[in-house]
């Protein structure tokens, strides 16, 4: 409704809106041009009333016209025209039946013209409902007075009043125009309304291309991020393999210390930029959607001890105190989850909490809230003595490529990344971070984890002696590497002399084929982006060689690269194992040795 209407207004056009349909629009100008027209066949018909000095339907149709009159200013001031449809088909309902049973006493073709129009109307303008209501009304009680009349019955002491044939003219043509206004008018919408519905549904058909379009250039353009994140990861690690690679060479032929602290440095930021690109790649996965939870067996005994292993040495180049703190009720269960990914989240709270602790400890609990033999609820809890943080930034330090404070972010470096894939991964699993913290006393990160548990439960087993490999162990390996890299060709042939292995090179997946089928070894480094022939092509057309044990030799799969399916390829295409570059000396030793020994 129009809230600039006047009083005084009688304009339509006021009264009509953008916000109204198009049927309310056509009931509107219905109510405004019908009730003129009432106005204009009721002041005729009252006229000529008084000419016939009919003086008492004189009077009733004054009363009529007076609320015609009172209905259009209304309308005219406030289109509410429910009400409006309402109040006409009850003033109609009681012209028609008191004509019918008072003044006339009889049905003529007024009458049944009357009850068509209250029958059309009421149908057009509120609906079935109240279009039956209106009719059954008027019908029902005059076709009660046509039984009464036909047997006799009806007599009431009032003497009915003659109607002139004029008035009977100015009534019948009145109604017809009326009839033929409303299915006209209602037409007219009609066919405005179907016009409007298809052109409605051509530019939604339309929109639909282009929204189709817009999704398709979406797709294409995350894909492409996509790919340039995993090239640019590969090439970034490329160069960082050979930094990181050679840093390891040299401290491994005992430098002087000088040169041992010049190499720490290197190493050190070395590593600090490999765990920026890392963070990149894993926040780029968890927002595209492409992480997958396991769902496998672990000790988390074990493996908390395991991530907390390199973190202990941290802490302590820092002079702080590190203590883990492991329930016993834990220590005898085997429980179902993602090892990886609560490697992940853990991995990066404790980092945190050593990188902005100064002095003090750095606490990590594991504890039993909740055991039901099935399932076990776990509290995972990072606690330090560091910075901590402001209670207004609460919020903000979850958010990607946000820290802090710039000055968080000057002074202690970082991506920001690290609490926001914590969040998002937790969120993946249903799961909520509690942070409780007070600058310059500290922070708490904790969360709550349901594990099932499983029916084993844990041997203890010897200790396990690290594998130590040398000459004697490893020397008798015949490896073949395909690489294309000249720099990691050079790196790998540094540490394998280390290691004291000769390795064969091939410089393409190609060439890597023919070597294994003219050449007899014992396991094959394949790196997977090469020209000629790439390293998953390699491995399937290695996996179909007639000889058993050329079509069985364990591949390793050595790579920089960073797409989000490498590992299902890598297994897919039959090949072994996976190490992702820059590698660990001691990690790919480890897998090569028990790949040889399980499969050789």
């Amino acid at each position: 409704m129009n809230k600039d209407v006047g009083f005084f207004n009688f304009s339509i056009n006021k009264i009509l809106t953008k916000e109204q349909s198009i049927l309310d629009q056509a009931r509107i100008r219905l109510l405004y041009y019908g009730l003129l027209l009432s106005i204009v066949a009721v002041s005729v018909l009252l006229i000529n009333i008084y000419l016939e000095h009919q003086y008492i339907l004189g009077f009733s149709t004054s009363i009529l016209l007076l609320s015609i009159i009172i209905l259009f200013k209304y309308l005219t001031f406030r289109p509410r025209w429910g009400i409006i449809s309402h109040i006409l088909l009850v003033l109609a309902t009681v012209v028609n039946l008191s004509t019918v049973f008072i003044a006339l006493q009889t049905v003529n073709i007024i009458t049944a013209q009357i009850i068509f129009l209250i029958i059309v109307f009421s149908f057009y303008m509120l609906g079935q409902l109240c279009g039956l209501f209106y009719s059954l009304v008027n019908l029902i009680p005059v076709l009660i007075f046509l039984v009464l009349t036909y047997n006799d019955n009806y007599f009431i002491g009032l003497k009915p009043k003659i109607v002139d044939g004029s008035t009977i003219i100015i009534v019948t043509f009145a109604n017809f125009i009326l009839l033929i206004f409303i299915h006209n008018h209602f037409y007219a919408a009609f066919i405005k309304s179907m016009k409007q519905l298809r052109a409605t549904a051509e530019e939604r058909g339309n929109l639909n291309i282009e929204f189709e379009k817009v999704i398709e250039k979406a797709e294409k353009s995350s894909q492409a991020k996509s790919e340039f994140l995993s090239t640019m990861s590969h090439e970034i690690r490329t160069p960082l393999n050979a930094v990181i690679g050679m840093s390891n060479l040299l401290m491994m032929g005992n430098p002087r210390p000088d040169q041992k602290e010049n190499l720490d440095i290197l190493k050190f930021s070395a590593n600090n930029l490999l765990a920026i690109v890392n963070d990149v790649l894993d926040f780029n996965k968890i927002e595209s959607g492409k992480v997958v939870f396991e769902n496998i067996k672990f000790n988390l005994v074990e493996l908390m001890q395991s991530i907390s292993g390199g973190q202990i040495l941290k802490a302590e180049e820092k002079g702080l105190i590190f203590k883990l703190e492991i329930d016993d009720q834990l220590k005898s269960k085997i429980v179902f989850g993602d090892p990886t990914r609560l490697t992940q989240i853990i991995f990066n709270l404790i980092s945190n909490a050593i990188k902005f602790t100064h002095t003090g400890n750095v606490w990590v609990k594991v504890t039993c809230v909740e055991d039901r033999h099935n399932t076990v609820t776990v509290d995972f809890s990072v606690k330090d003595t560091g910075i901590g943080i402001e209670k207004e930034n609460l919020d903000a330090i979850f958010e990607p490529f946000t820290q802090e404070s710039i000055t968080t972010t000057r002074q202690y470096g970082g991506t920001g990344l690290g609490l926001a894939i914590v969040k998002r991964l937790l969120e993946l699993q249903g799961l909520q971070m509690s942070v409780y913290s007070k600058p310059g006393e500290g922070s708490e990160f904790s969360f709550l984890v349901e594990f099932p548990v499983s029916t084993e439960t844990v041997v203890e087993q010897a200790e396990k002696q690290p594998w130590v490999g040398g000459i004697e162990t490893m020397g008798n390996i015949r490896v073949l590497i395909a690489e294309d890299n000249l720099v990691n060709v050079m790196l790998m042939k540094k540490l394998f002399s280390k290691w004291g292995i000769t390795p064969t090179i091939a410089e393409n997946g190609e060439r890597a084929i023919e070597m294994v089928q003219y050449g007899n070894f014992d396991i094959i480094l394949m790196d997977l982006q090469m020209p000629v022939l790439n390293g998953f092509d390699a491995a399937i057309e290695i996996r179909k060689m007639r000889d058993p044990r050329k079509a069985n030799i364990p591949i390793i799969a050595l790579t920089a690269s960073a797409l989000f399916d490498i590992k299902e390829r890598v297994f897919s295409s039959g090949m072994n194992d996976y190490v992702s570059k820059p590698f660990k000396p001691d990690e790919l030793r480890e897998k090569m040795q028990n790949l040889v020994e399980t499969i050789g």
